[in-house]
C-alpha cells in the first residue's frame, strides 16, 4: 500500500517540477538580450583653462588619452593673422574625438587651438570656435597677429630674448622681459607643469617644417620629427628659418629646456591643409608609439 502512494507523489512531483522549468525557459528566451559593454564611440577631451588673456578671453587646452609619453600642439600663437592654424587644431580635435582608436594606447595628446585669443578676436570678432564662414573678408589681418599690449608672443619666450624683434622687415615687441606676456607665462607653465614630450606649433605661411634651436643646437629627436613630419606631409624640412633674424620663439626656447619642437607652416594664410597635416600627425604618433616600443 505505501509503494502505491509513493509512485503518484514521485510522478506529480516530477510533473510540477517540469513545469517550472518550462515557466522559466520561457520567461528567460522571452526577455530582451542583455546589452553587453560596447567601447567609447568617441574620444572625450578633458578641457581646462591654462590662463587668461590681456583681455580676460581663455587659453583653452584639451587633453584626450593618459599615455606617458605627452604630446602638445599649437594653433594660432599669430592670432588671427594665421586663423587657419586655429581652425586646423579644431578640425584636429574633432578627428580625434570621431576616431579614438587613432590615439596609441602609450600618448597623451595636449592641444592649445587658440595661444592668442585677443589676435583672434581682433579678426575674427568671435570668441572660442569659429568657421571659415566667419572670416572677414579683409585685405590686412596682420593687426591681429600681435596680443592687446602689441607684442608678437613668438618673440615673447627666453631664447635670445631681446626686447625689440623682427616680423619681416618690421621691428616688433617682445614684451617687457621673456614670459611677461599672460598668454606666454600660461604656455609656458602648462608645458612645465606637464611634463610636454614634444610639441608641433602650427603657422602659415611660410610651406615649410622648421626645427627649433636655441643655444645648443638642434636636438636629435627634432631632426627625426622633423624629417618624419616633412616626409608624410609633404613640406618640405628645413633646419633653420634664415629668411630673417629671430629672437625669443616658442619652439626656441623648449629646444633651450630639452624638448623637442617643431613649427610647422601651411602654406598659405587661408589654406586649413588638413589631409596633409592628418599625415604629418600620423607620422609624428608612429614615432613615439615605436621608440617607447625600443626603449621598453
Amino acid at each position: 500500500m505505501g509503494s502505491f502512494f509513493k509512485k503518484p507523489i514521485v510522478i506529480i512531483v516530477f510533473v510540477i517540477v517540469a513545469i517550472g522549468l518550462g515557466v522559466f525557459v520561457f520567461v528567460g528566451l522571452g526577455k530582451a538580450p542583455q546589452s553587453l559593454p560596447v567601447a567609447a564611440a568617441t574620444l572625450e577631451p578633458i578641457h581646462t583653462v591654462i590662463g587668461l588673456s590681456v583681455e580676460g578671453r581663455n587659453v583653452d587646452a584639451y587633453t584626450y588619452g593618459n599615455g606617458e609619453v605627452k604630446l602638445l600642439f599649437v594653433g594660432g600663437i599669430h592670432g588671427g593673422y594665421e586663423w587657419n592654424s586655429v581652425i586646423l587644431a579644431y578640425q584636429f580635435m574633432d578627428y580625434l574625438e570621431a576616431n579614438p582608436k587613432s590615439l596609441p594606447d602609450n600618448l597623451t595628446v595636449a592641444i592649445i587651438p587658440s595661444a592668442n585669443p585677443d589676435g583672434v578676436f581682433k579678426v575674427i570678432g568671435k570668441e572660442g570656435r569659429f568657421a571659415i564662414s566667419d572670416v572677414p573678408i579683409s585685405s590686412d589681418e596682420s593687426p591681429g597677429r600681435f596680443n592687446a599690449n602689441g607684442v608678437d608672443l613668438n618673440r615673447n619666450f627666453d631664447c635670445k630674448w631681446q626686447p625689440k624683434s623682427l616680423w619681416k622687415s618690421k621691428t616688433v615687441s617682445a614684451g617687457s622681459a621673456p614670459f611677461s606676456e599672460p598668454e606666454a607665462k600660461a604656455l609656458k607653465d602648462y608645458i612645465l607643469e606637464n611634463n610636454i614630450s614634444a610639441a608641433i606649433f602650427w603657422h602659415s605661411q611660410s610651406n615649410a617644417v622648421y626645427a627649433s634651436q636655441c643655444e645648443n643646437g638642434i636636438l636629435p629627436t627634432t631632426l627625426d620629427i622633423m624629417n618624419d613630419y616633412s616626409k608624410a606631409s609633404g613640406y618640405p624640412a628645413v633646419k633653420t628659418f634664415d629668411a630673417y633674424a629671430t629672437t625669443g620663439a616658442a619652439d626656441d626656447w623648449l629646444a633651450s629646456i630639452g624638448i623637442s619642437a617643431i613649427t610647422v607652416e601651411l602654406s598659405t594664410h587661408k589654406t586649413i591643409e588638413w589631409e596633409k597635416n592628418l599625415l604629418g600627425i600620423k607620422a609624428i604618433f608612429d614615432y613615439y608609439g615605436q621608440k617607447v616600443e625600443l626603449d621598453s
